[in-house]
């Protein structure tokens, strides 16, 4: 059974938990140790004088801060002991925001976080329901190993999650630090509609277990393979690049593959036989019979029917090229109730029915 690495308190108002901090993953990459060339001798890192090449002990070693091209500040262990925050007893709760309001990018570490006890887990669970309900995140800070983090206070089914973020000025702006962006308006018309229904195509549940770390996979092959002398097959090269003049051709024979990949993991059940048709007749007969007994409705004219339905697909697609700023500005042009607490895609939705009020109401 796993081992706390921090215990303490979660607070929020007047409300106390004892819990326990716990690492929620594991580190599979395969390690491997420095060999000199020939034999079976380790090698070790040591502490050198850059200058005279002698080695330095540990307690003869002060860190240095530069301020200047061979100008250094010195500072003493025992000096950052005295201003380094001692450890937090306590995780106290000061914020709750919407759990889509966080960007991935301010995700770090993952722990899990459990009741210091049978007679906590009632007030645990009620701290977690409450979070899990109204789909917010409680934002805190603590310290542990003389480390201040920022944290995220969030809720699974069975279990409270803490996740460190980074703070602010530790995340990059992408628009400052990366050479070349898209405008945005490169990908238009049959490009972007035969992307839309590649995703689609390629669109499942969420399964991690669907997913391997071929790389480790591949690398205890390669150890496996040599200790017993085997050759080994190598790597294929990567795909080349796609160019604009190729890239409806591109999608097209992607969007044949998905699709064809589709249909055959739909015609396999779990057992792995081909799903039995549905009887046609029966299905038939009551579909008549409910049709005698109802009125016959005239049914709307198709052409009208497919337009507003294009007309409704263009106008989300539309809305799907913005970023979450951009929709929540629109939304707050046009008034739309409740925008504060939408997610990106329930602004889309909520934008494309105010766009249909208006032309109604303009027609």
């Amino acid at each position: 059974m796993a081992r706390a690495i921090w215990t303490g308190v979660i607070t929020f108002g007047l409300v106390t938990v004892p819990v326990g901090l716990y690492t929620a993953t594991e580190d599979r990459t395969v390690h491997f140790h420095q060999l000199q060339r020939g034999t079976s001798d380790r090698i070790r890192n040591r502490r050198v004088n850059e200058r005279t090449g002698d080695e330095v002990d540990t307690s003869d070693i002060v860190k240095g801060f530069e301020v200047g091209e061979g100008e250094y500040v010195l500072v003493e262990p025992d000096e950052l002991d005295e201003v380094a925050p001692g450890r937090s007893q306590s995780i106290e709760i000061s914020d709750f925001v919407d759990l889509d309001a966080i960007e991935p990018v301010y995700f770090d570490r993952t722990y899990y976080i459990a009741p210091r006890g049978k007679e906590f887990t009632k007030v645990y669970d009620l701290l977690r329901a409450a979070l899990l309900q109204a789909n917010k995140v409680g934002i805190a800070t603590f310290v542990m190993r003389n480390k201040q983090y920022l944290t995220a206070l969030r809720a699974e089914d069975k279990v409270l999650v803490l996740q460190t973020l980074h703070w602010a000025d530790e995340v990059r702006d992408p628009g400052k630090e990366l050479p070349e962006l898209p405008s945005g308006k490169a990908a238009q018309g049959k490009q972007v509609d035969m992307a839309l229904q590649l995703v689609d195509a390629l669109s499942t549940d969420w399964d991690p277990k669907r997913y391997h770390d071929t790389y480790q996979e591949k690398v205890h092959e390669l150890v496996k393979a040599k200790a017993e002398g085997h050759e080994i097959a190598t790597a294929e090269a990567p795909p080349e690049a796609t160019n604009v003049v190729d890239l409806m051709k591109a999608l097209e024979g992607s969007l044949k593959t998905a699709r064809s990949r589709r249909s055959e993991e739909e015609e396999k059940p779990a057992t792995g036989q081909p799903k039995k048709a549905a009887p046609r007749k029966t299905a038939r007969k009551a579909t008549a019979g409910k049709a005698a007994k109802e009125p016959t409705r005239k049914a709307p004219p198709k052409k009208a029917a497919a337009s507003s339905t294009r007309s409704r697909n263009e106008g989300k697609r539309e809305l799907q090229k913005l970023s979450k700023a951009e929709l929540y500005q629109r939304a707050t042009d046009l008034g739309v109730p409740g925008r504060s607490k939408m997610s990106r895609e329930d602004l889309i939705d909520a934008l494309a029915r105010a766009g249909r009020r208006r032309k109604k109401s303009a027609a």
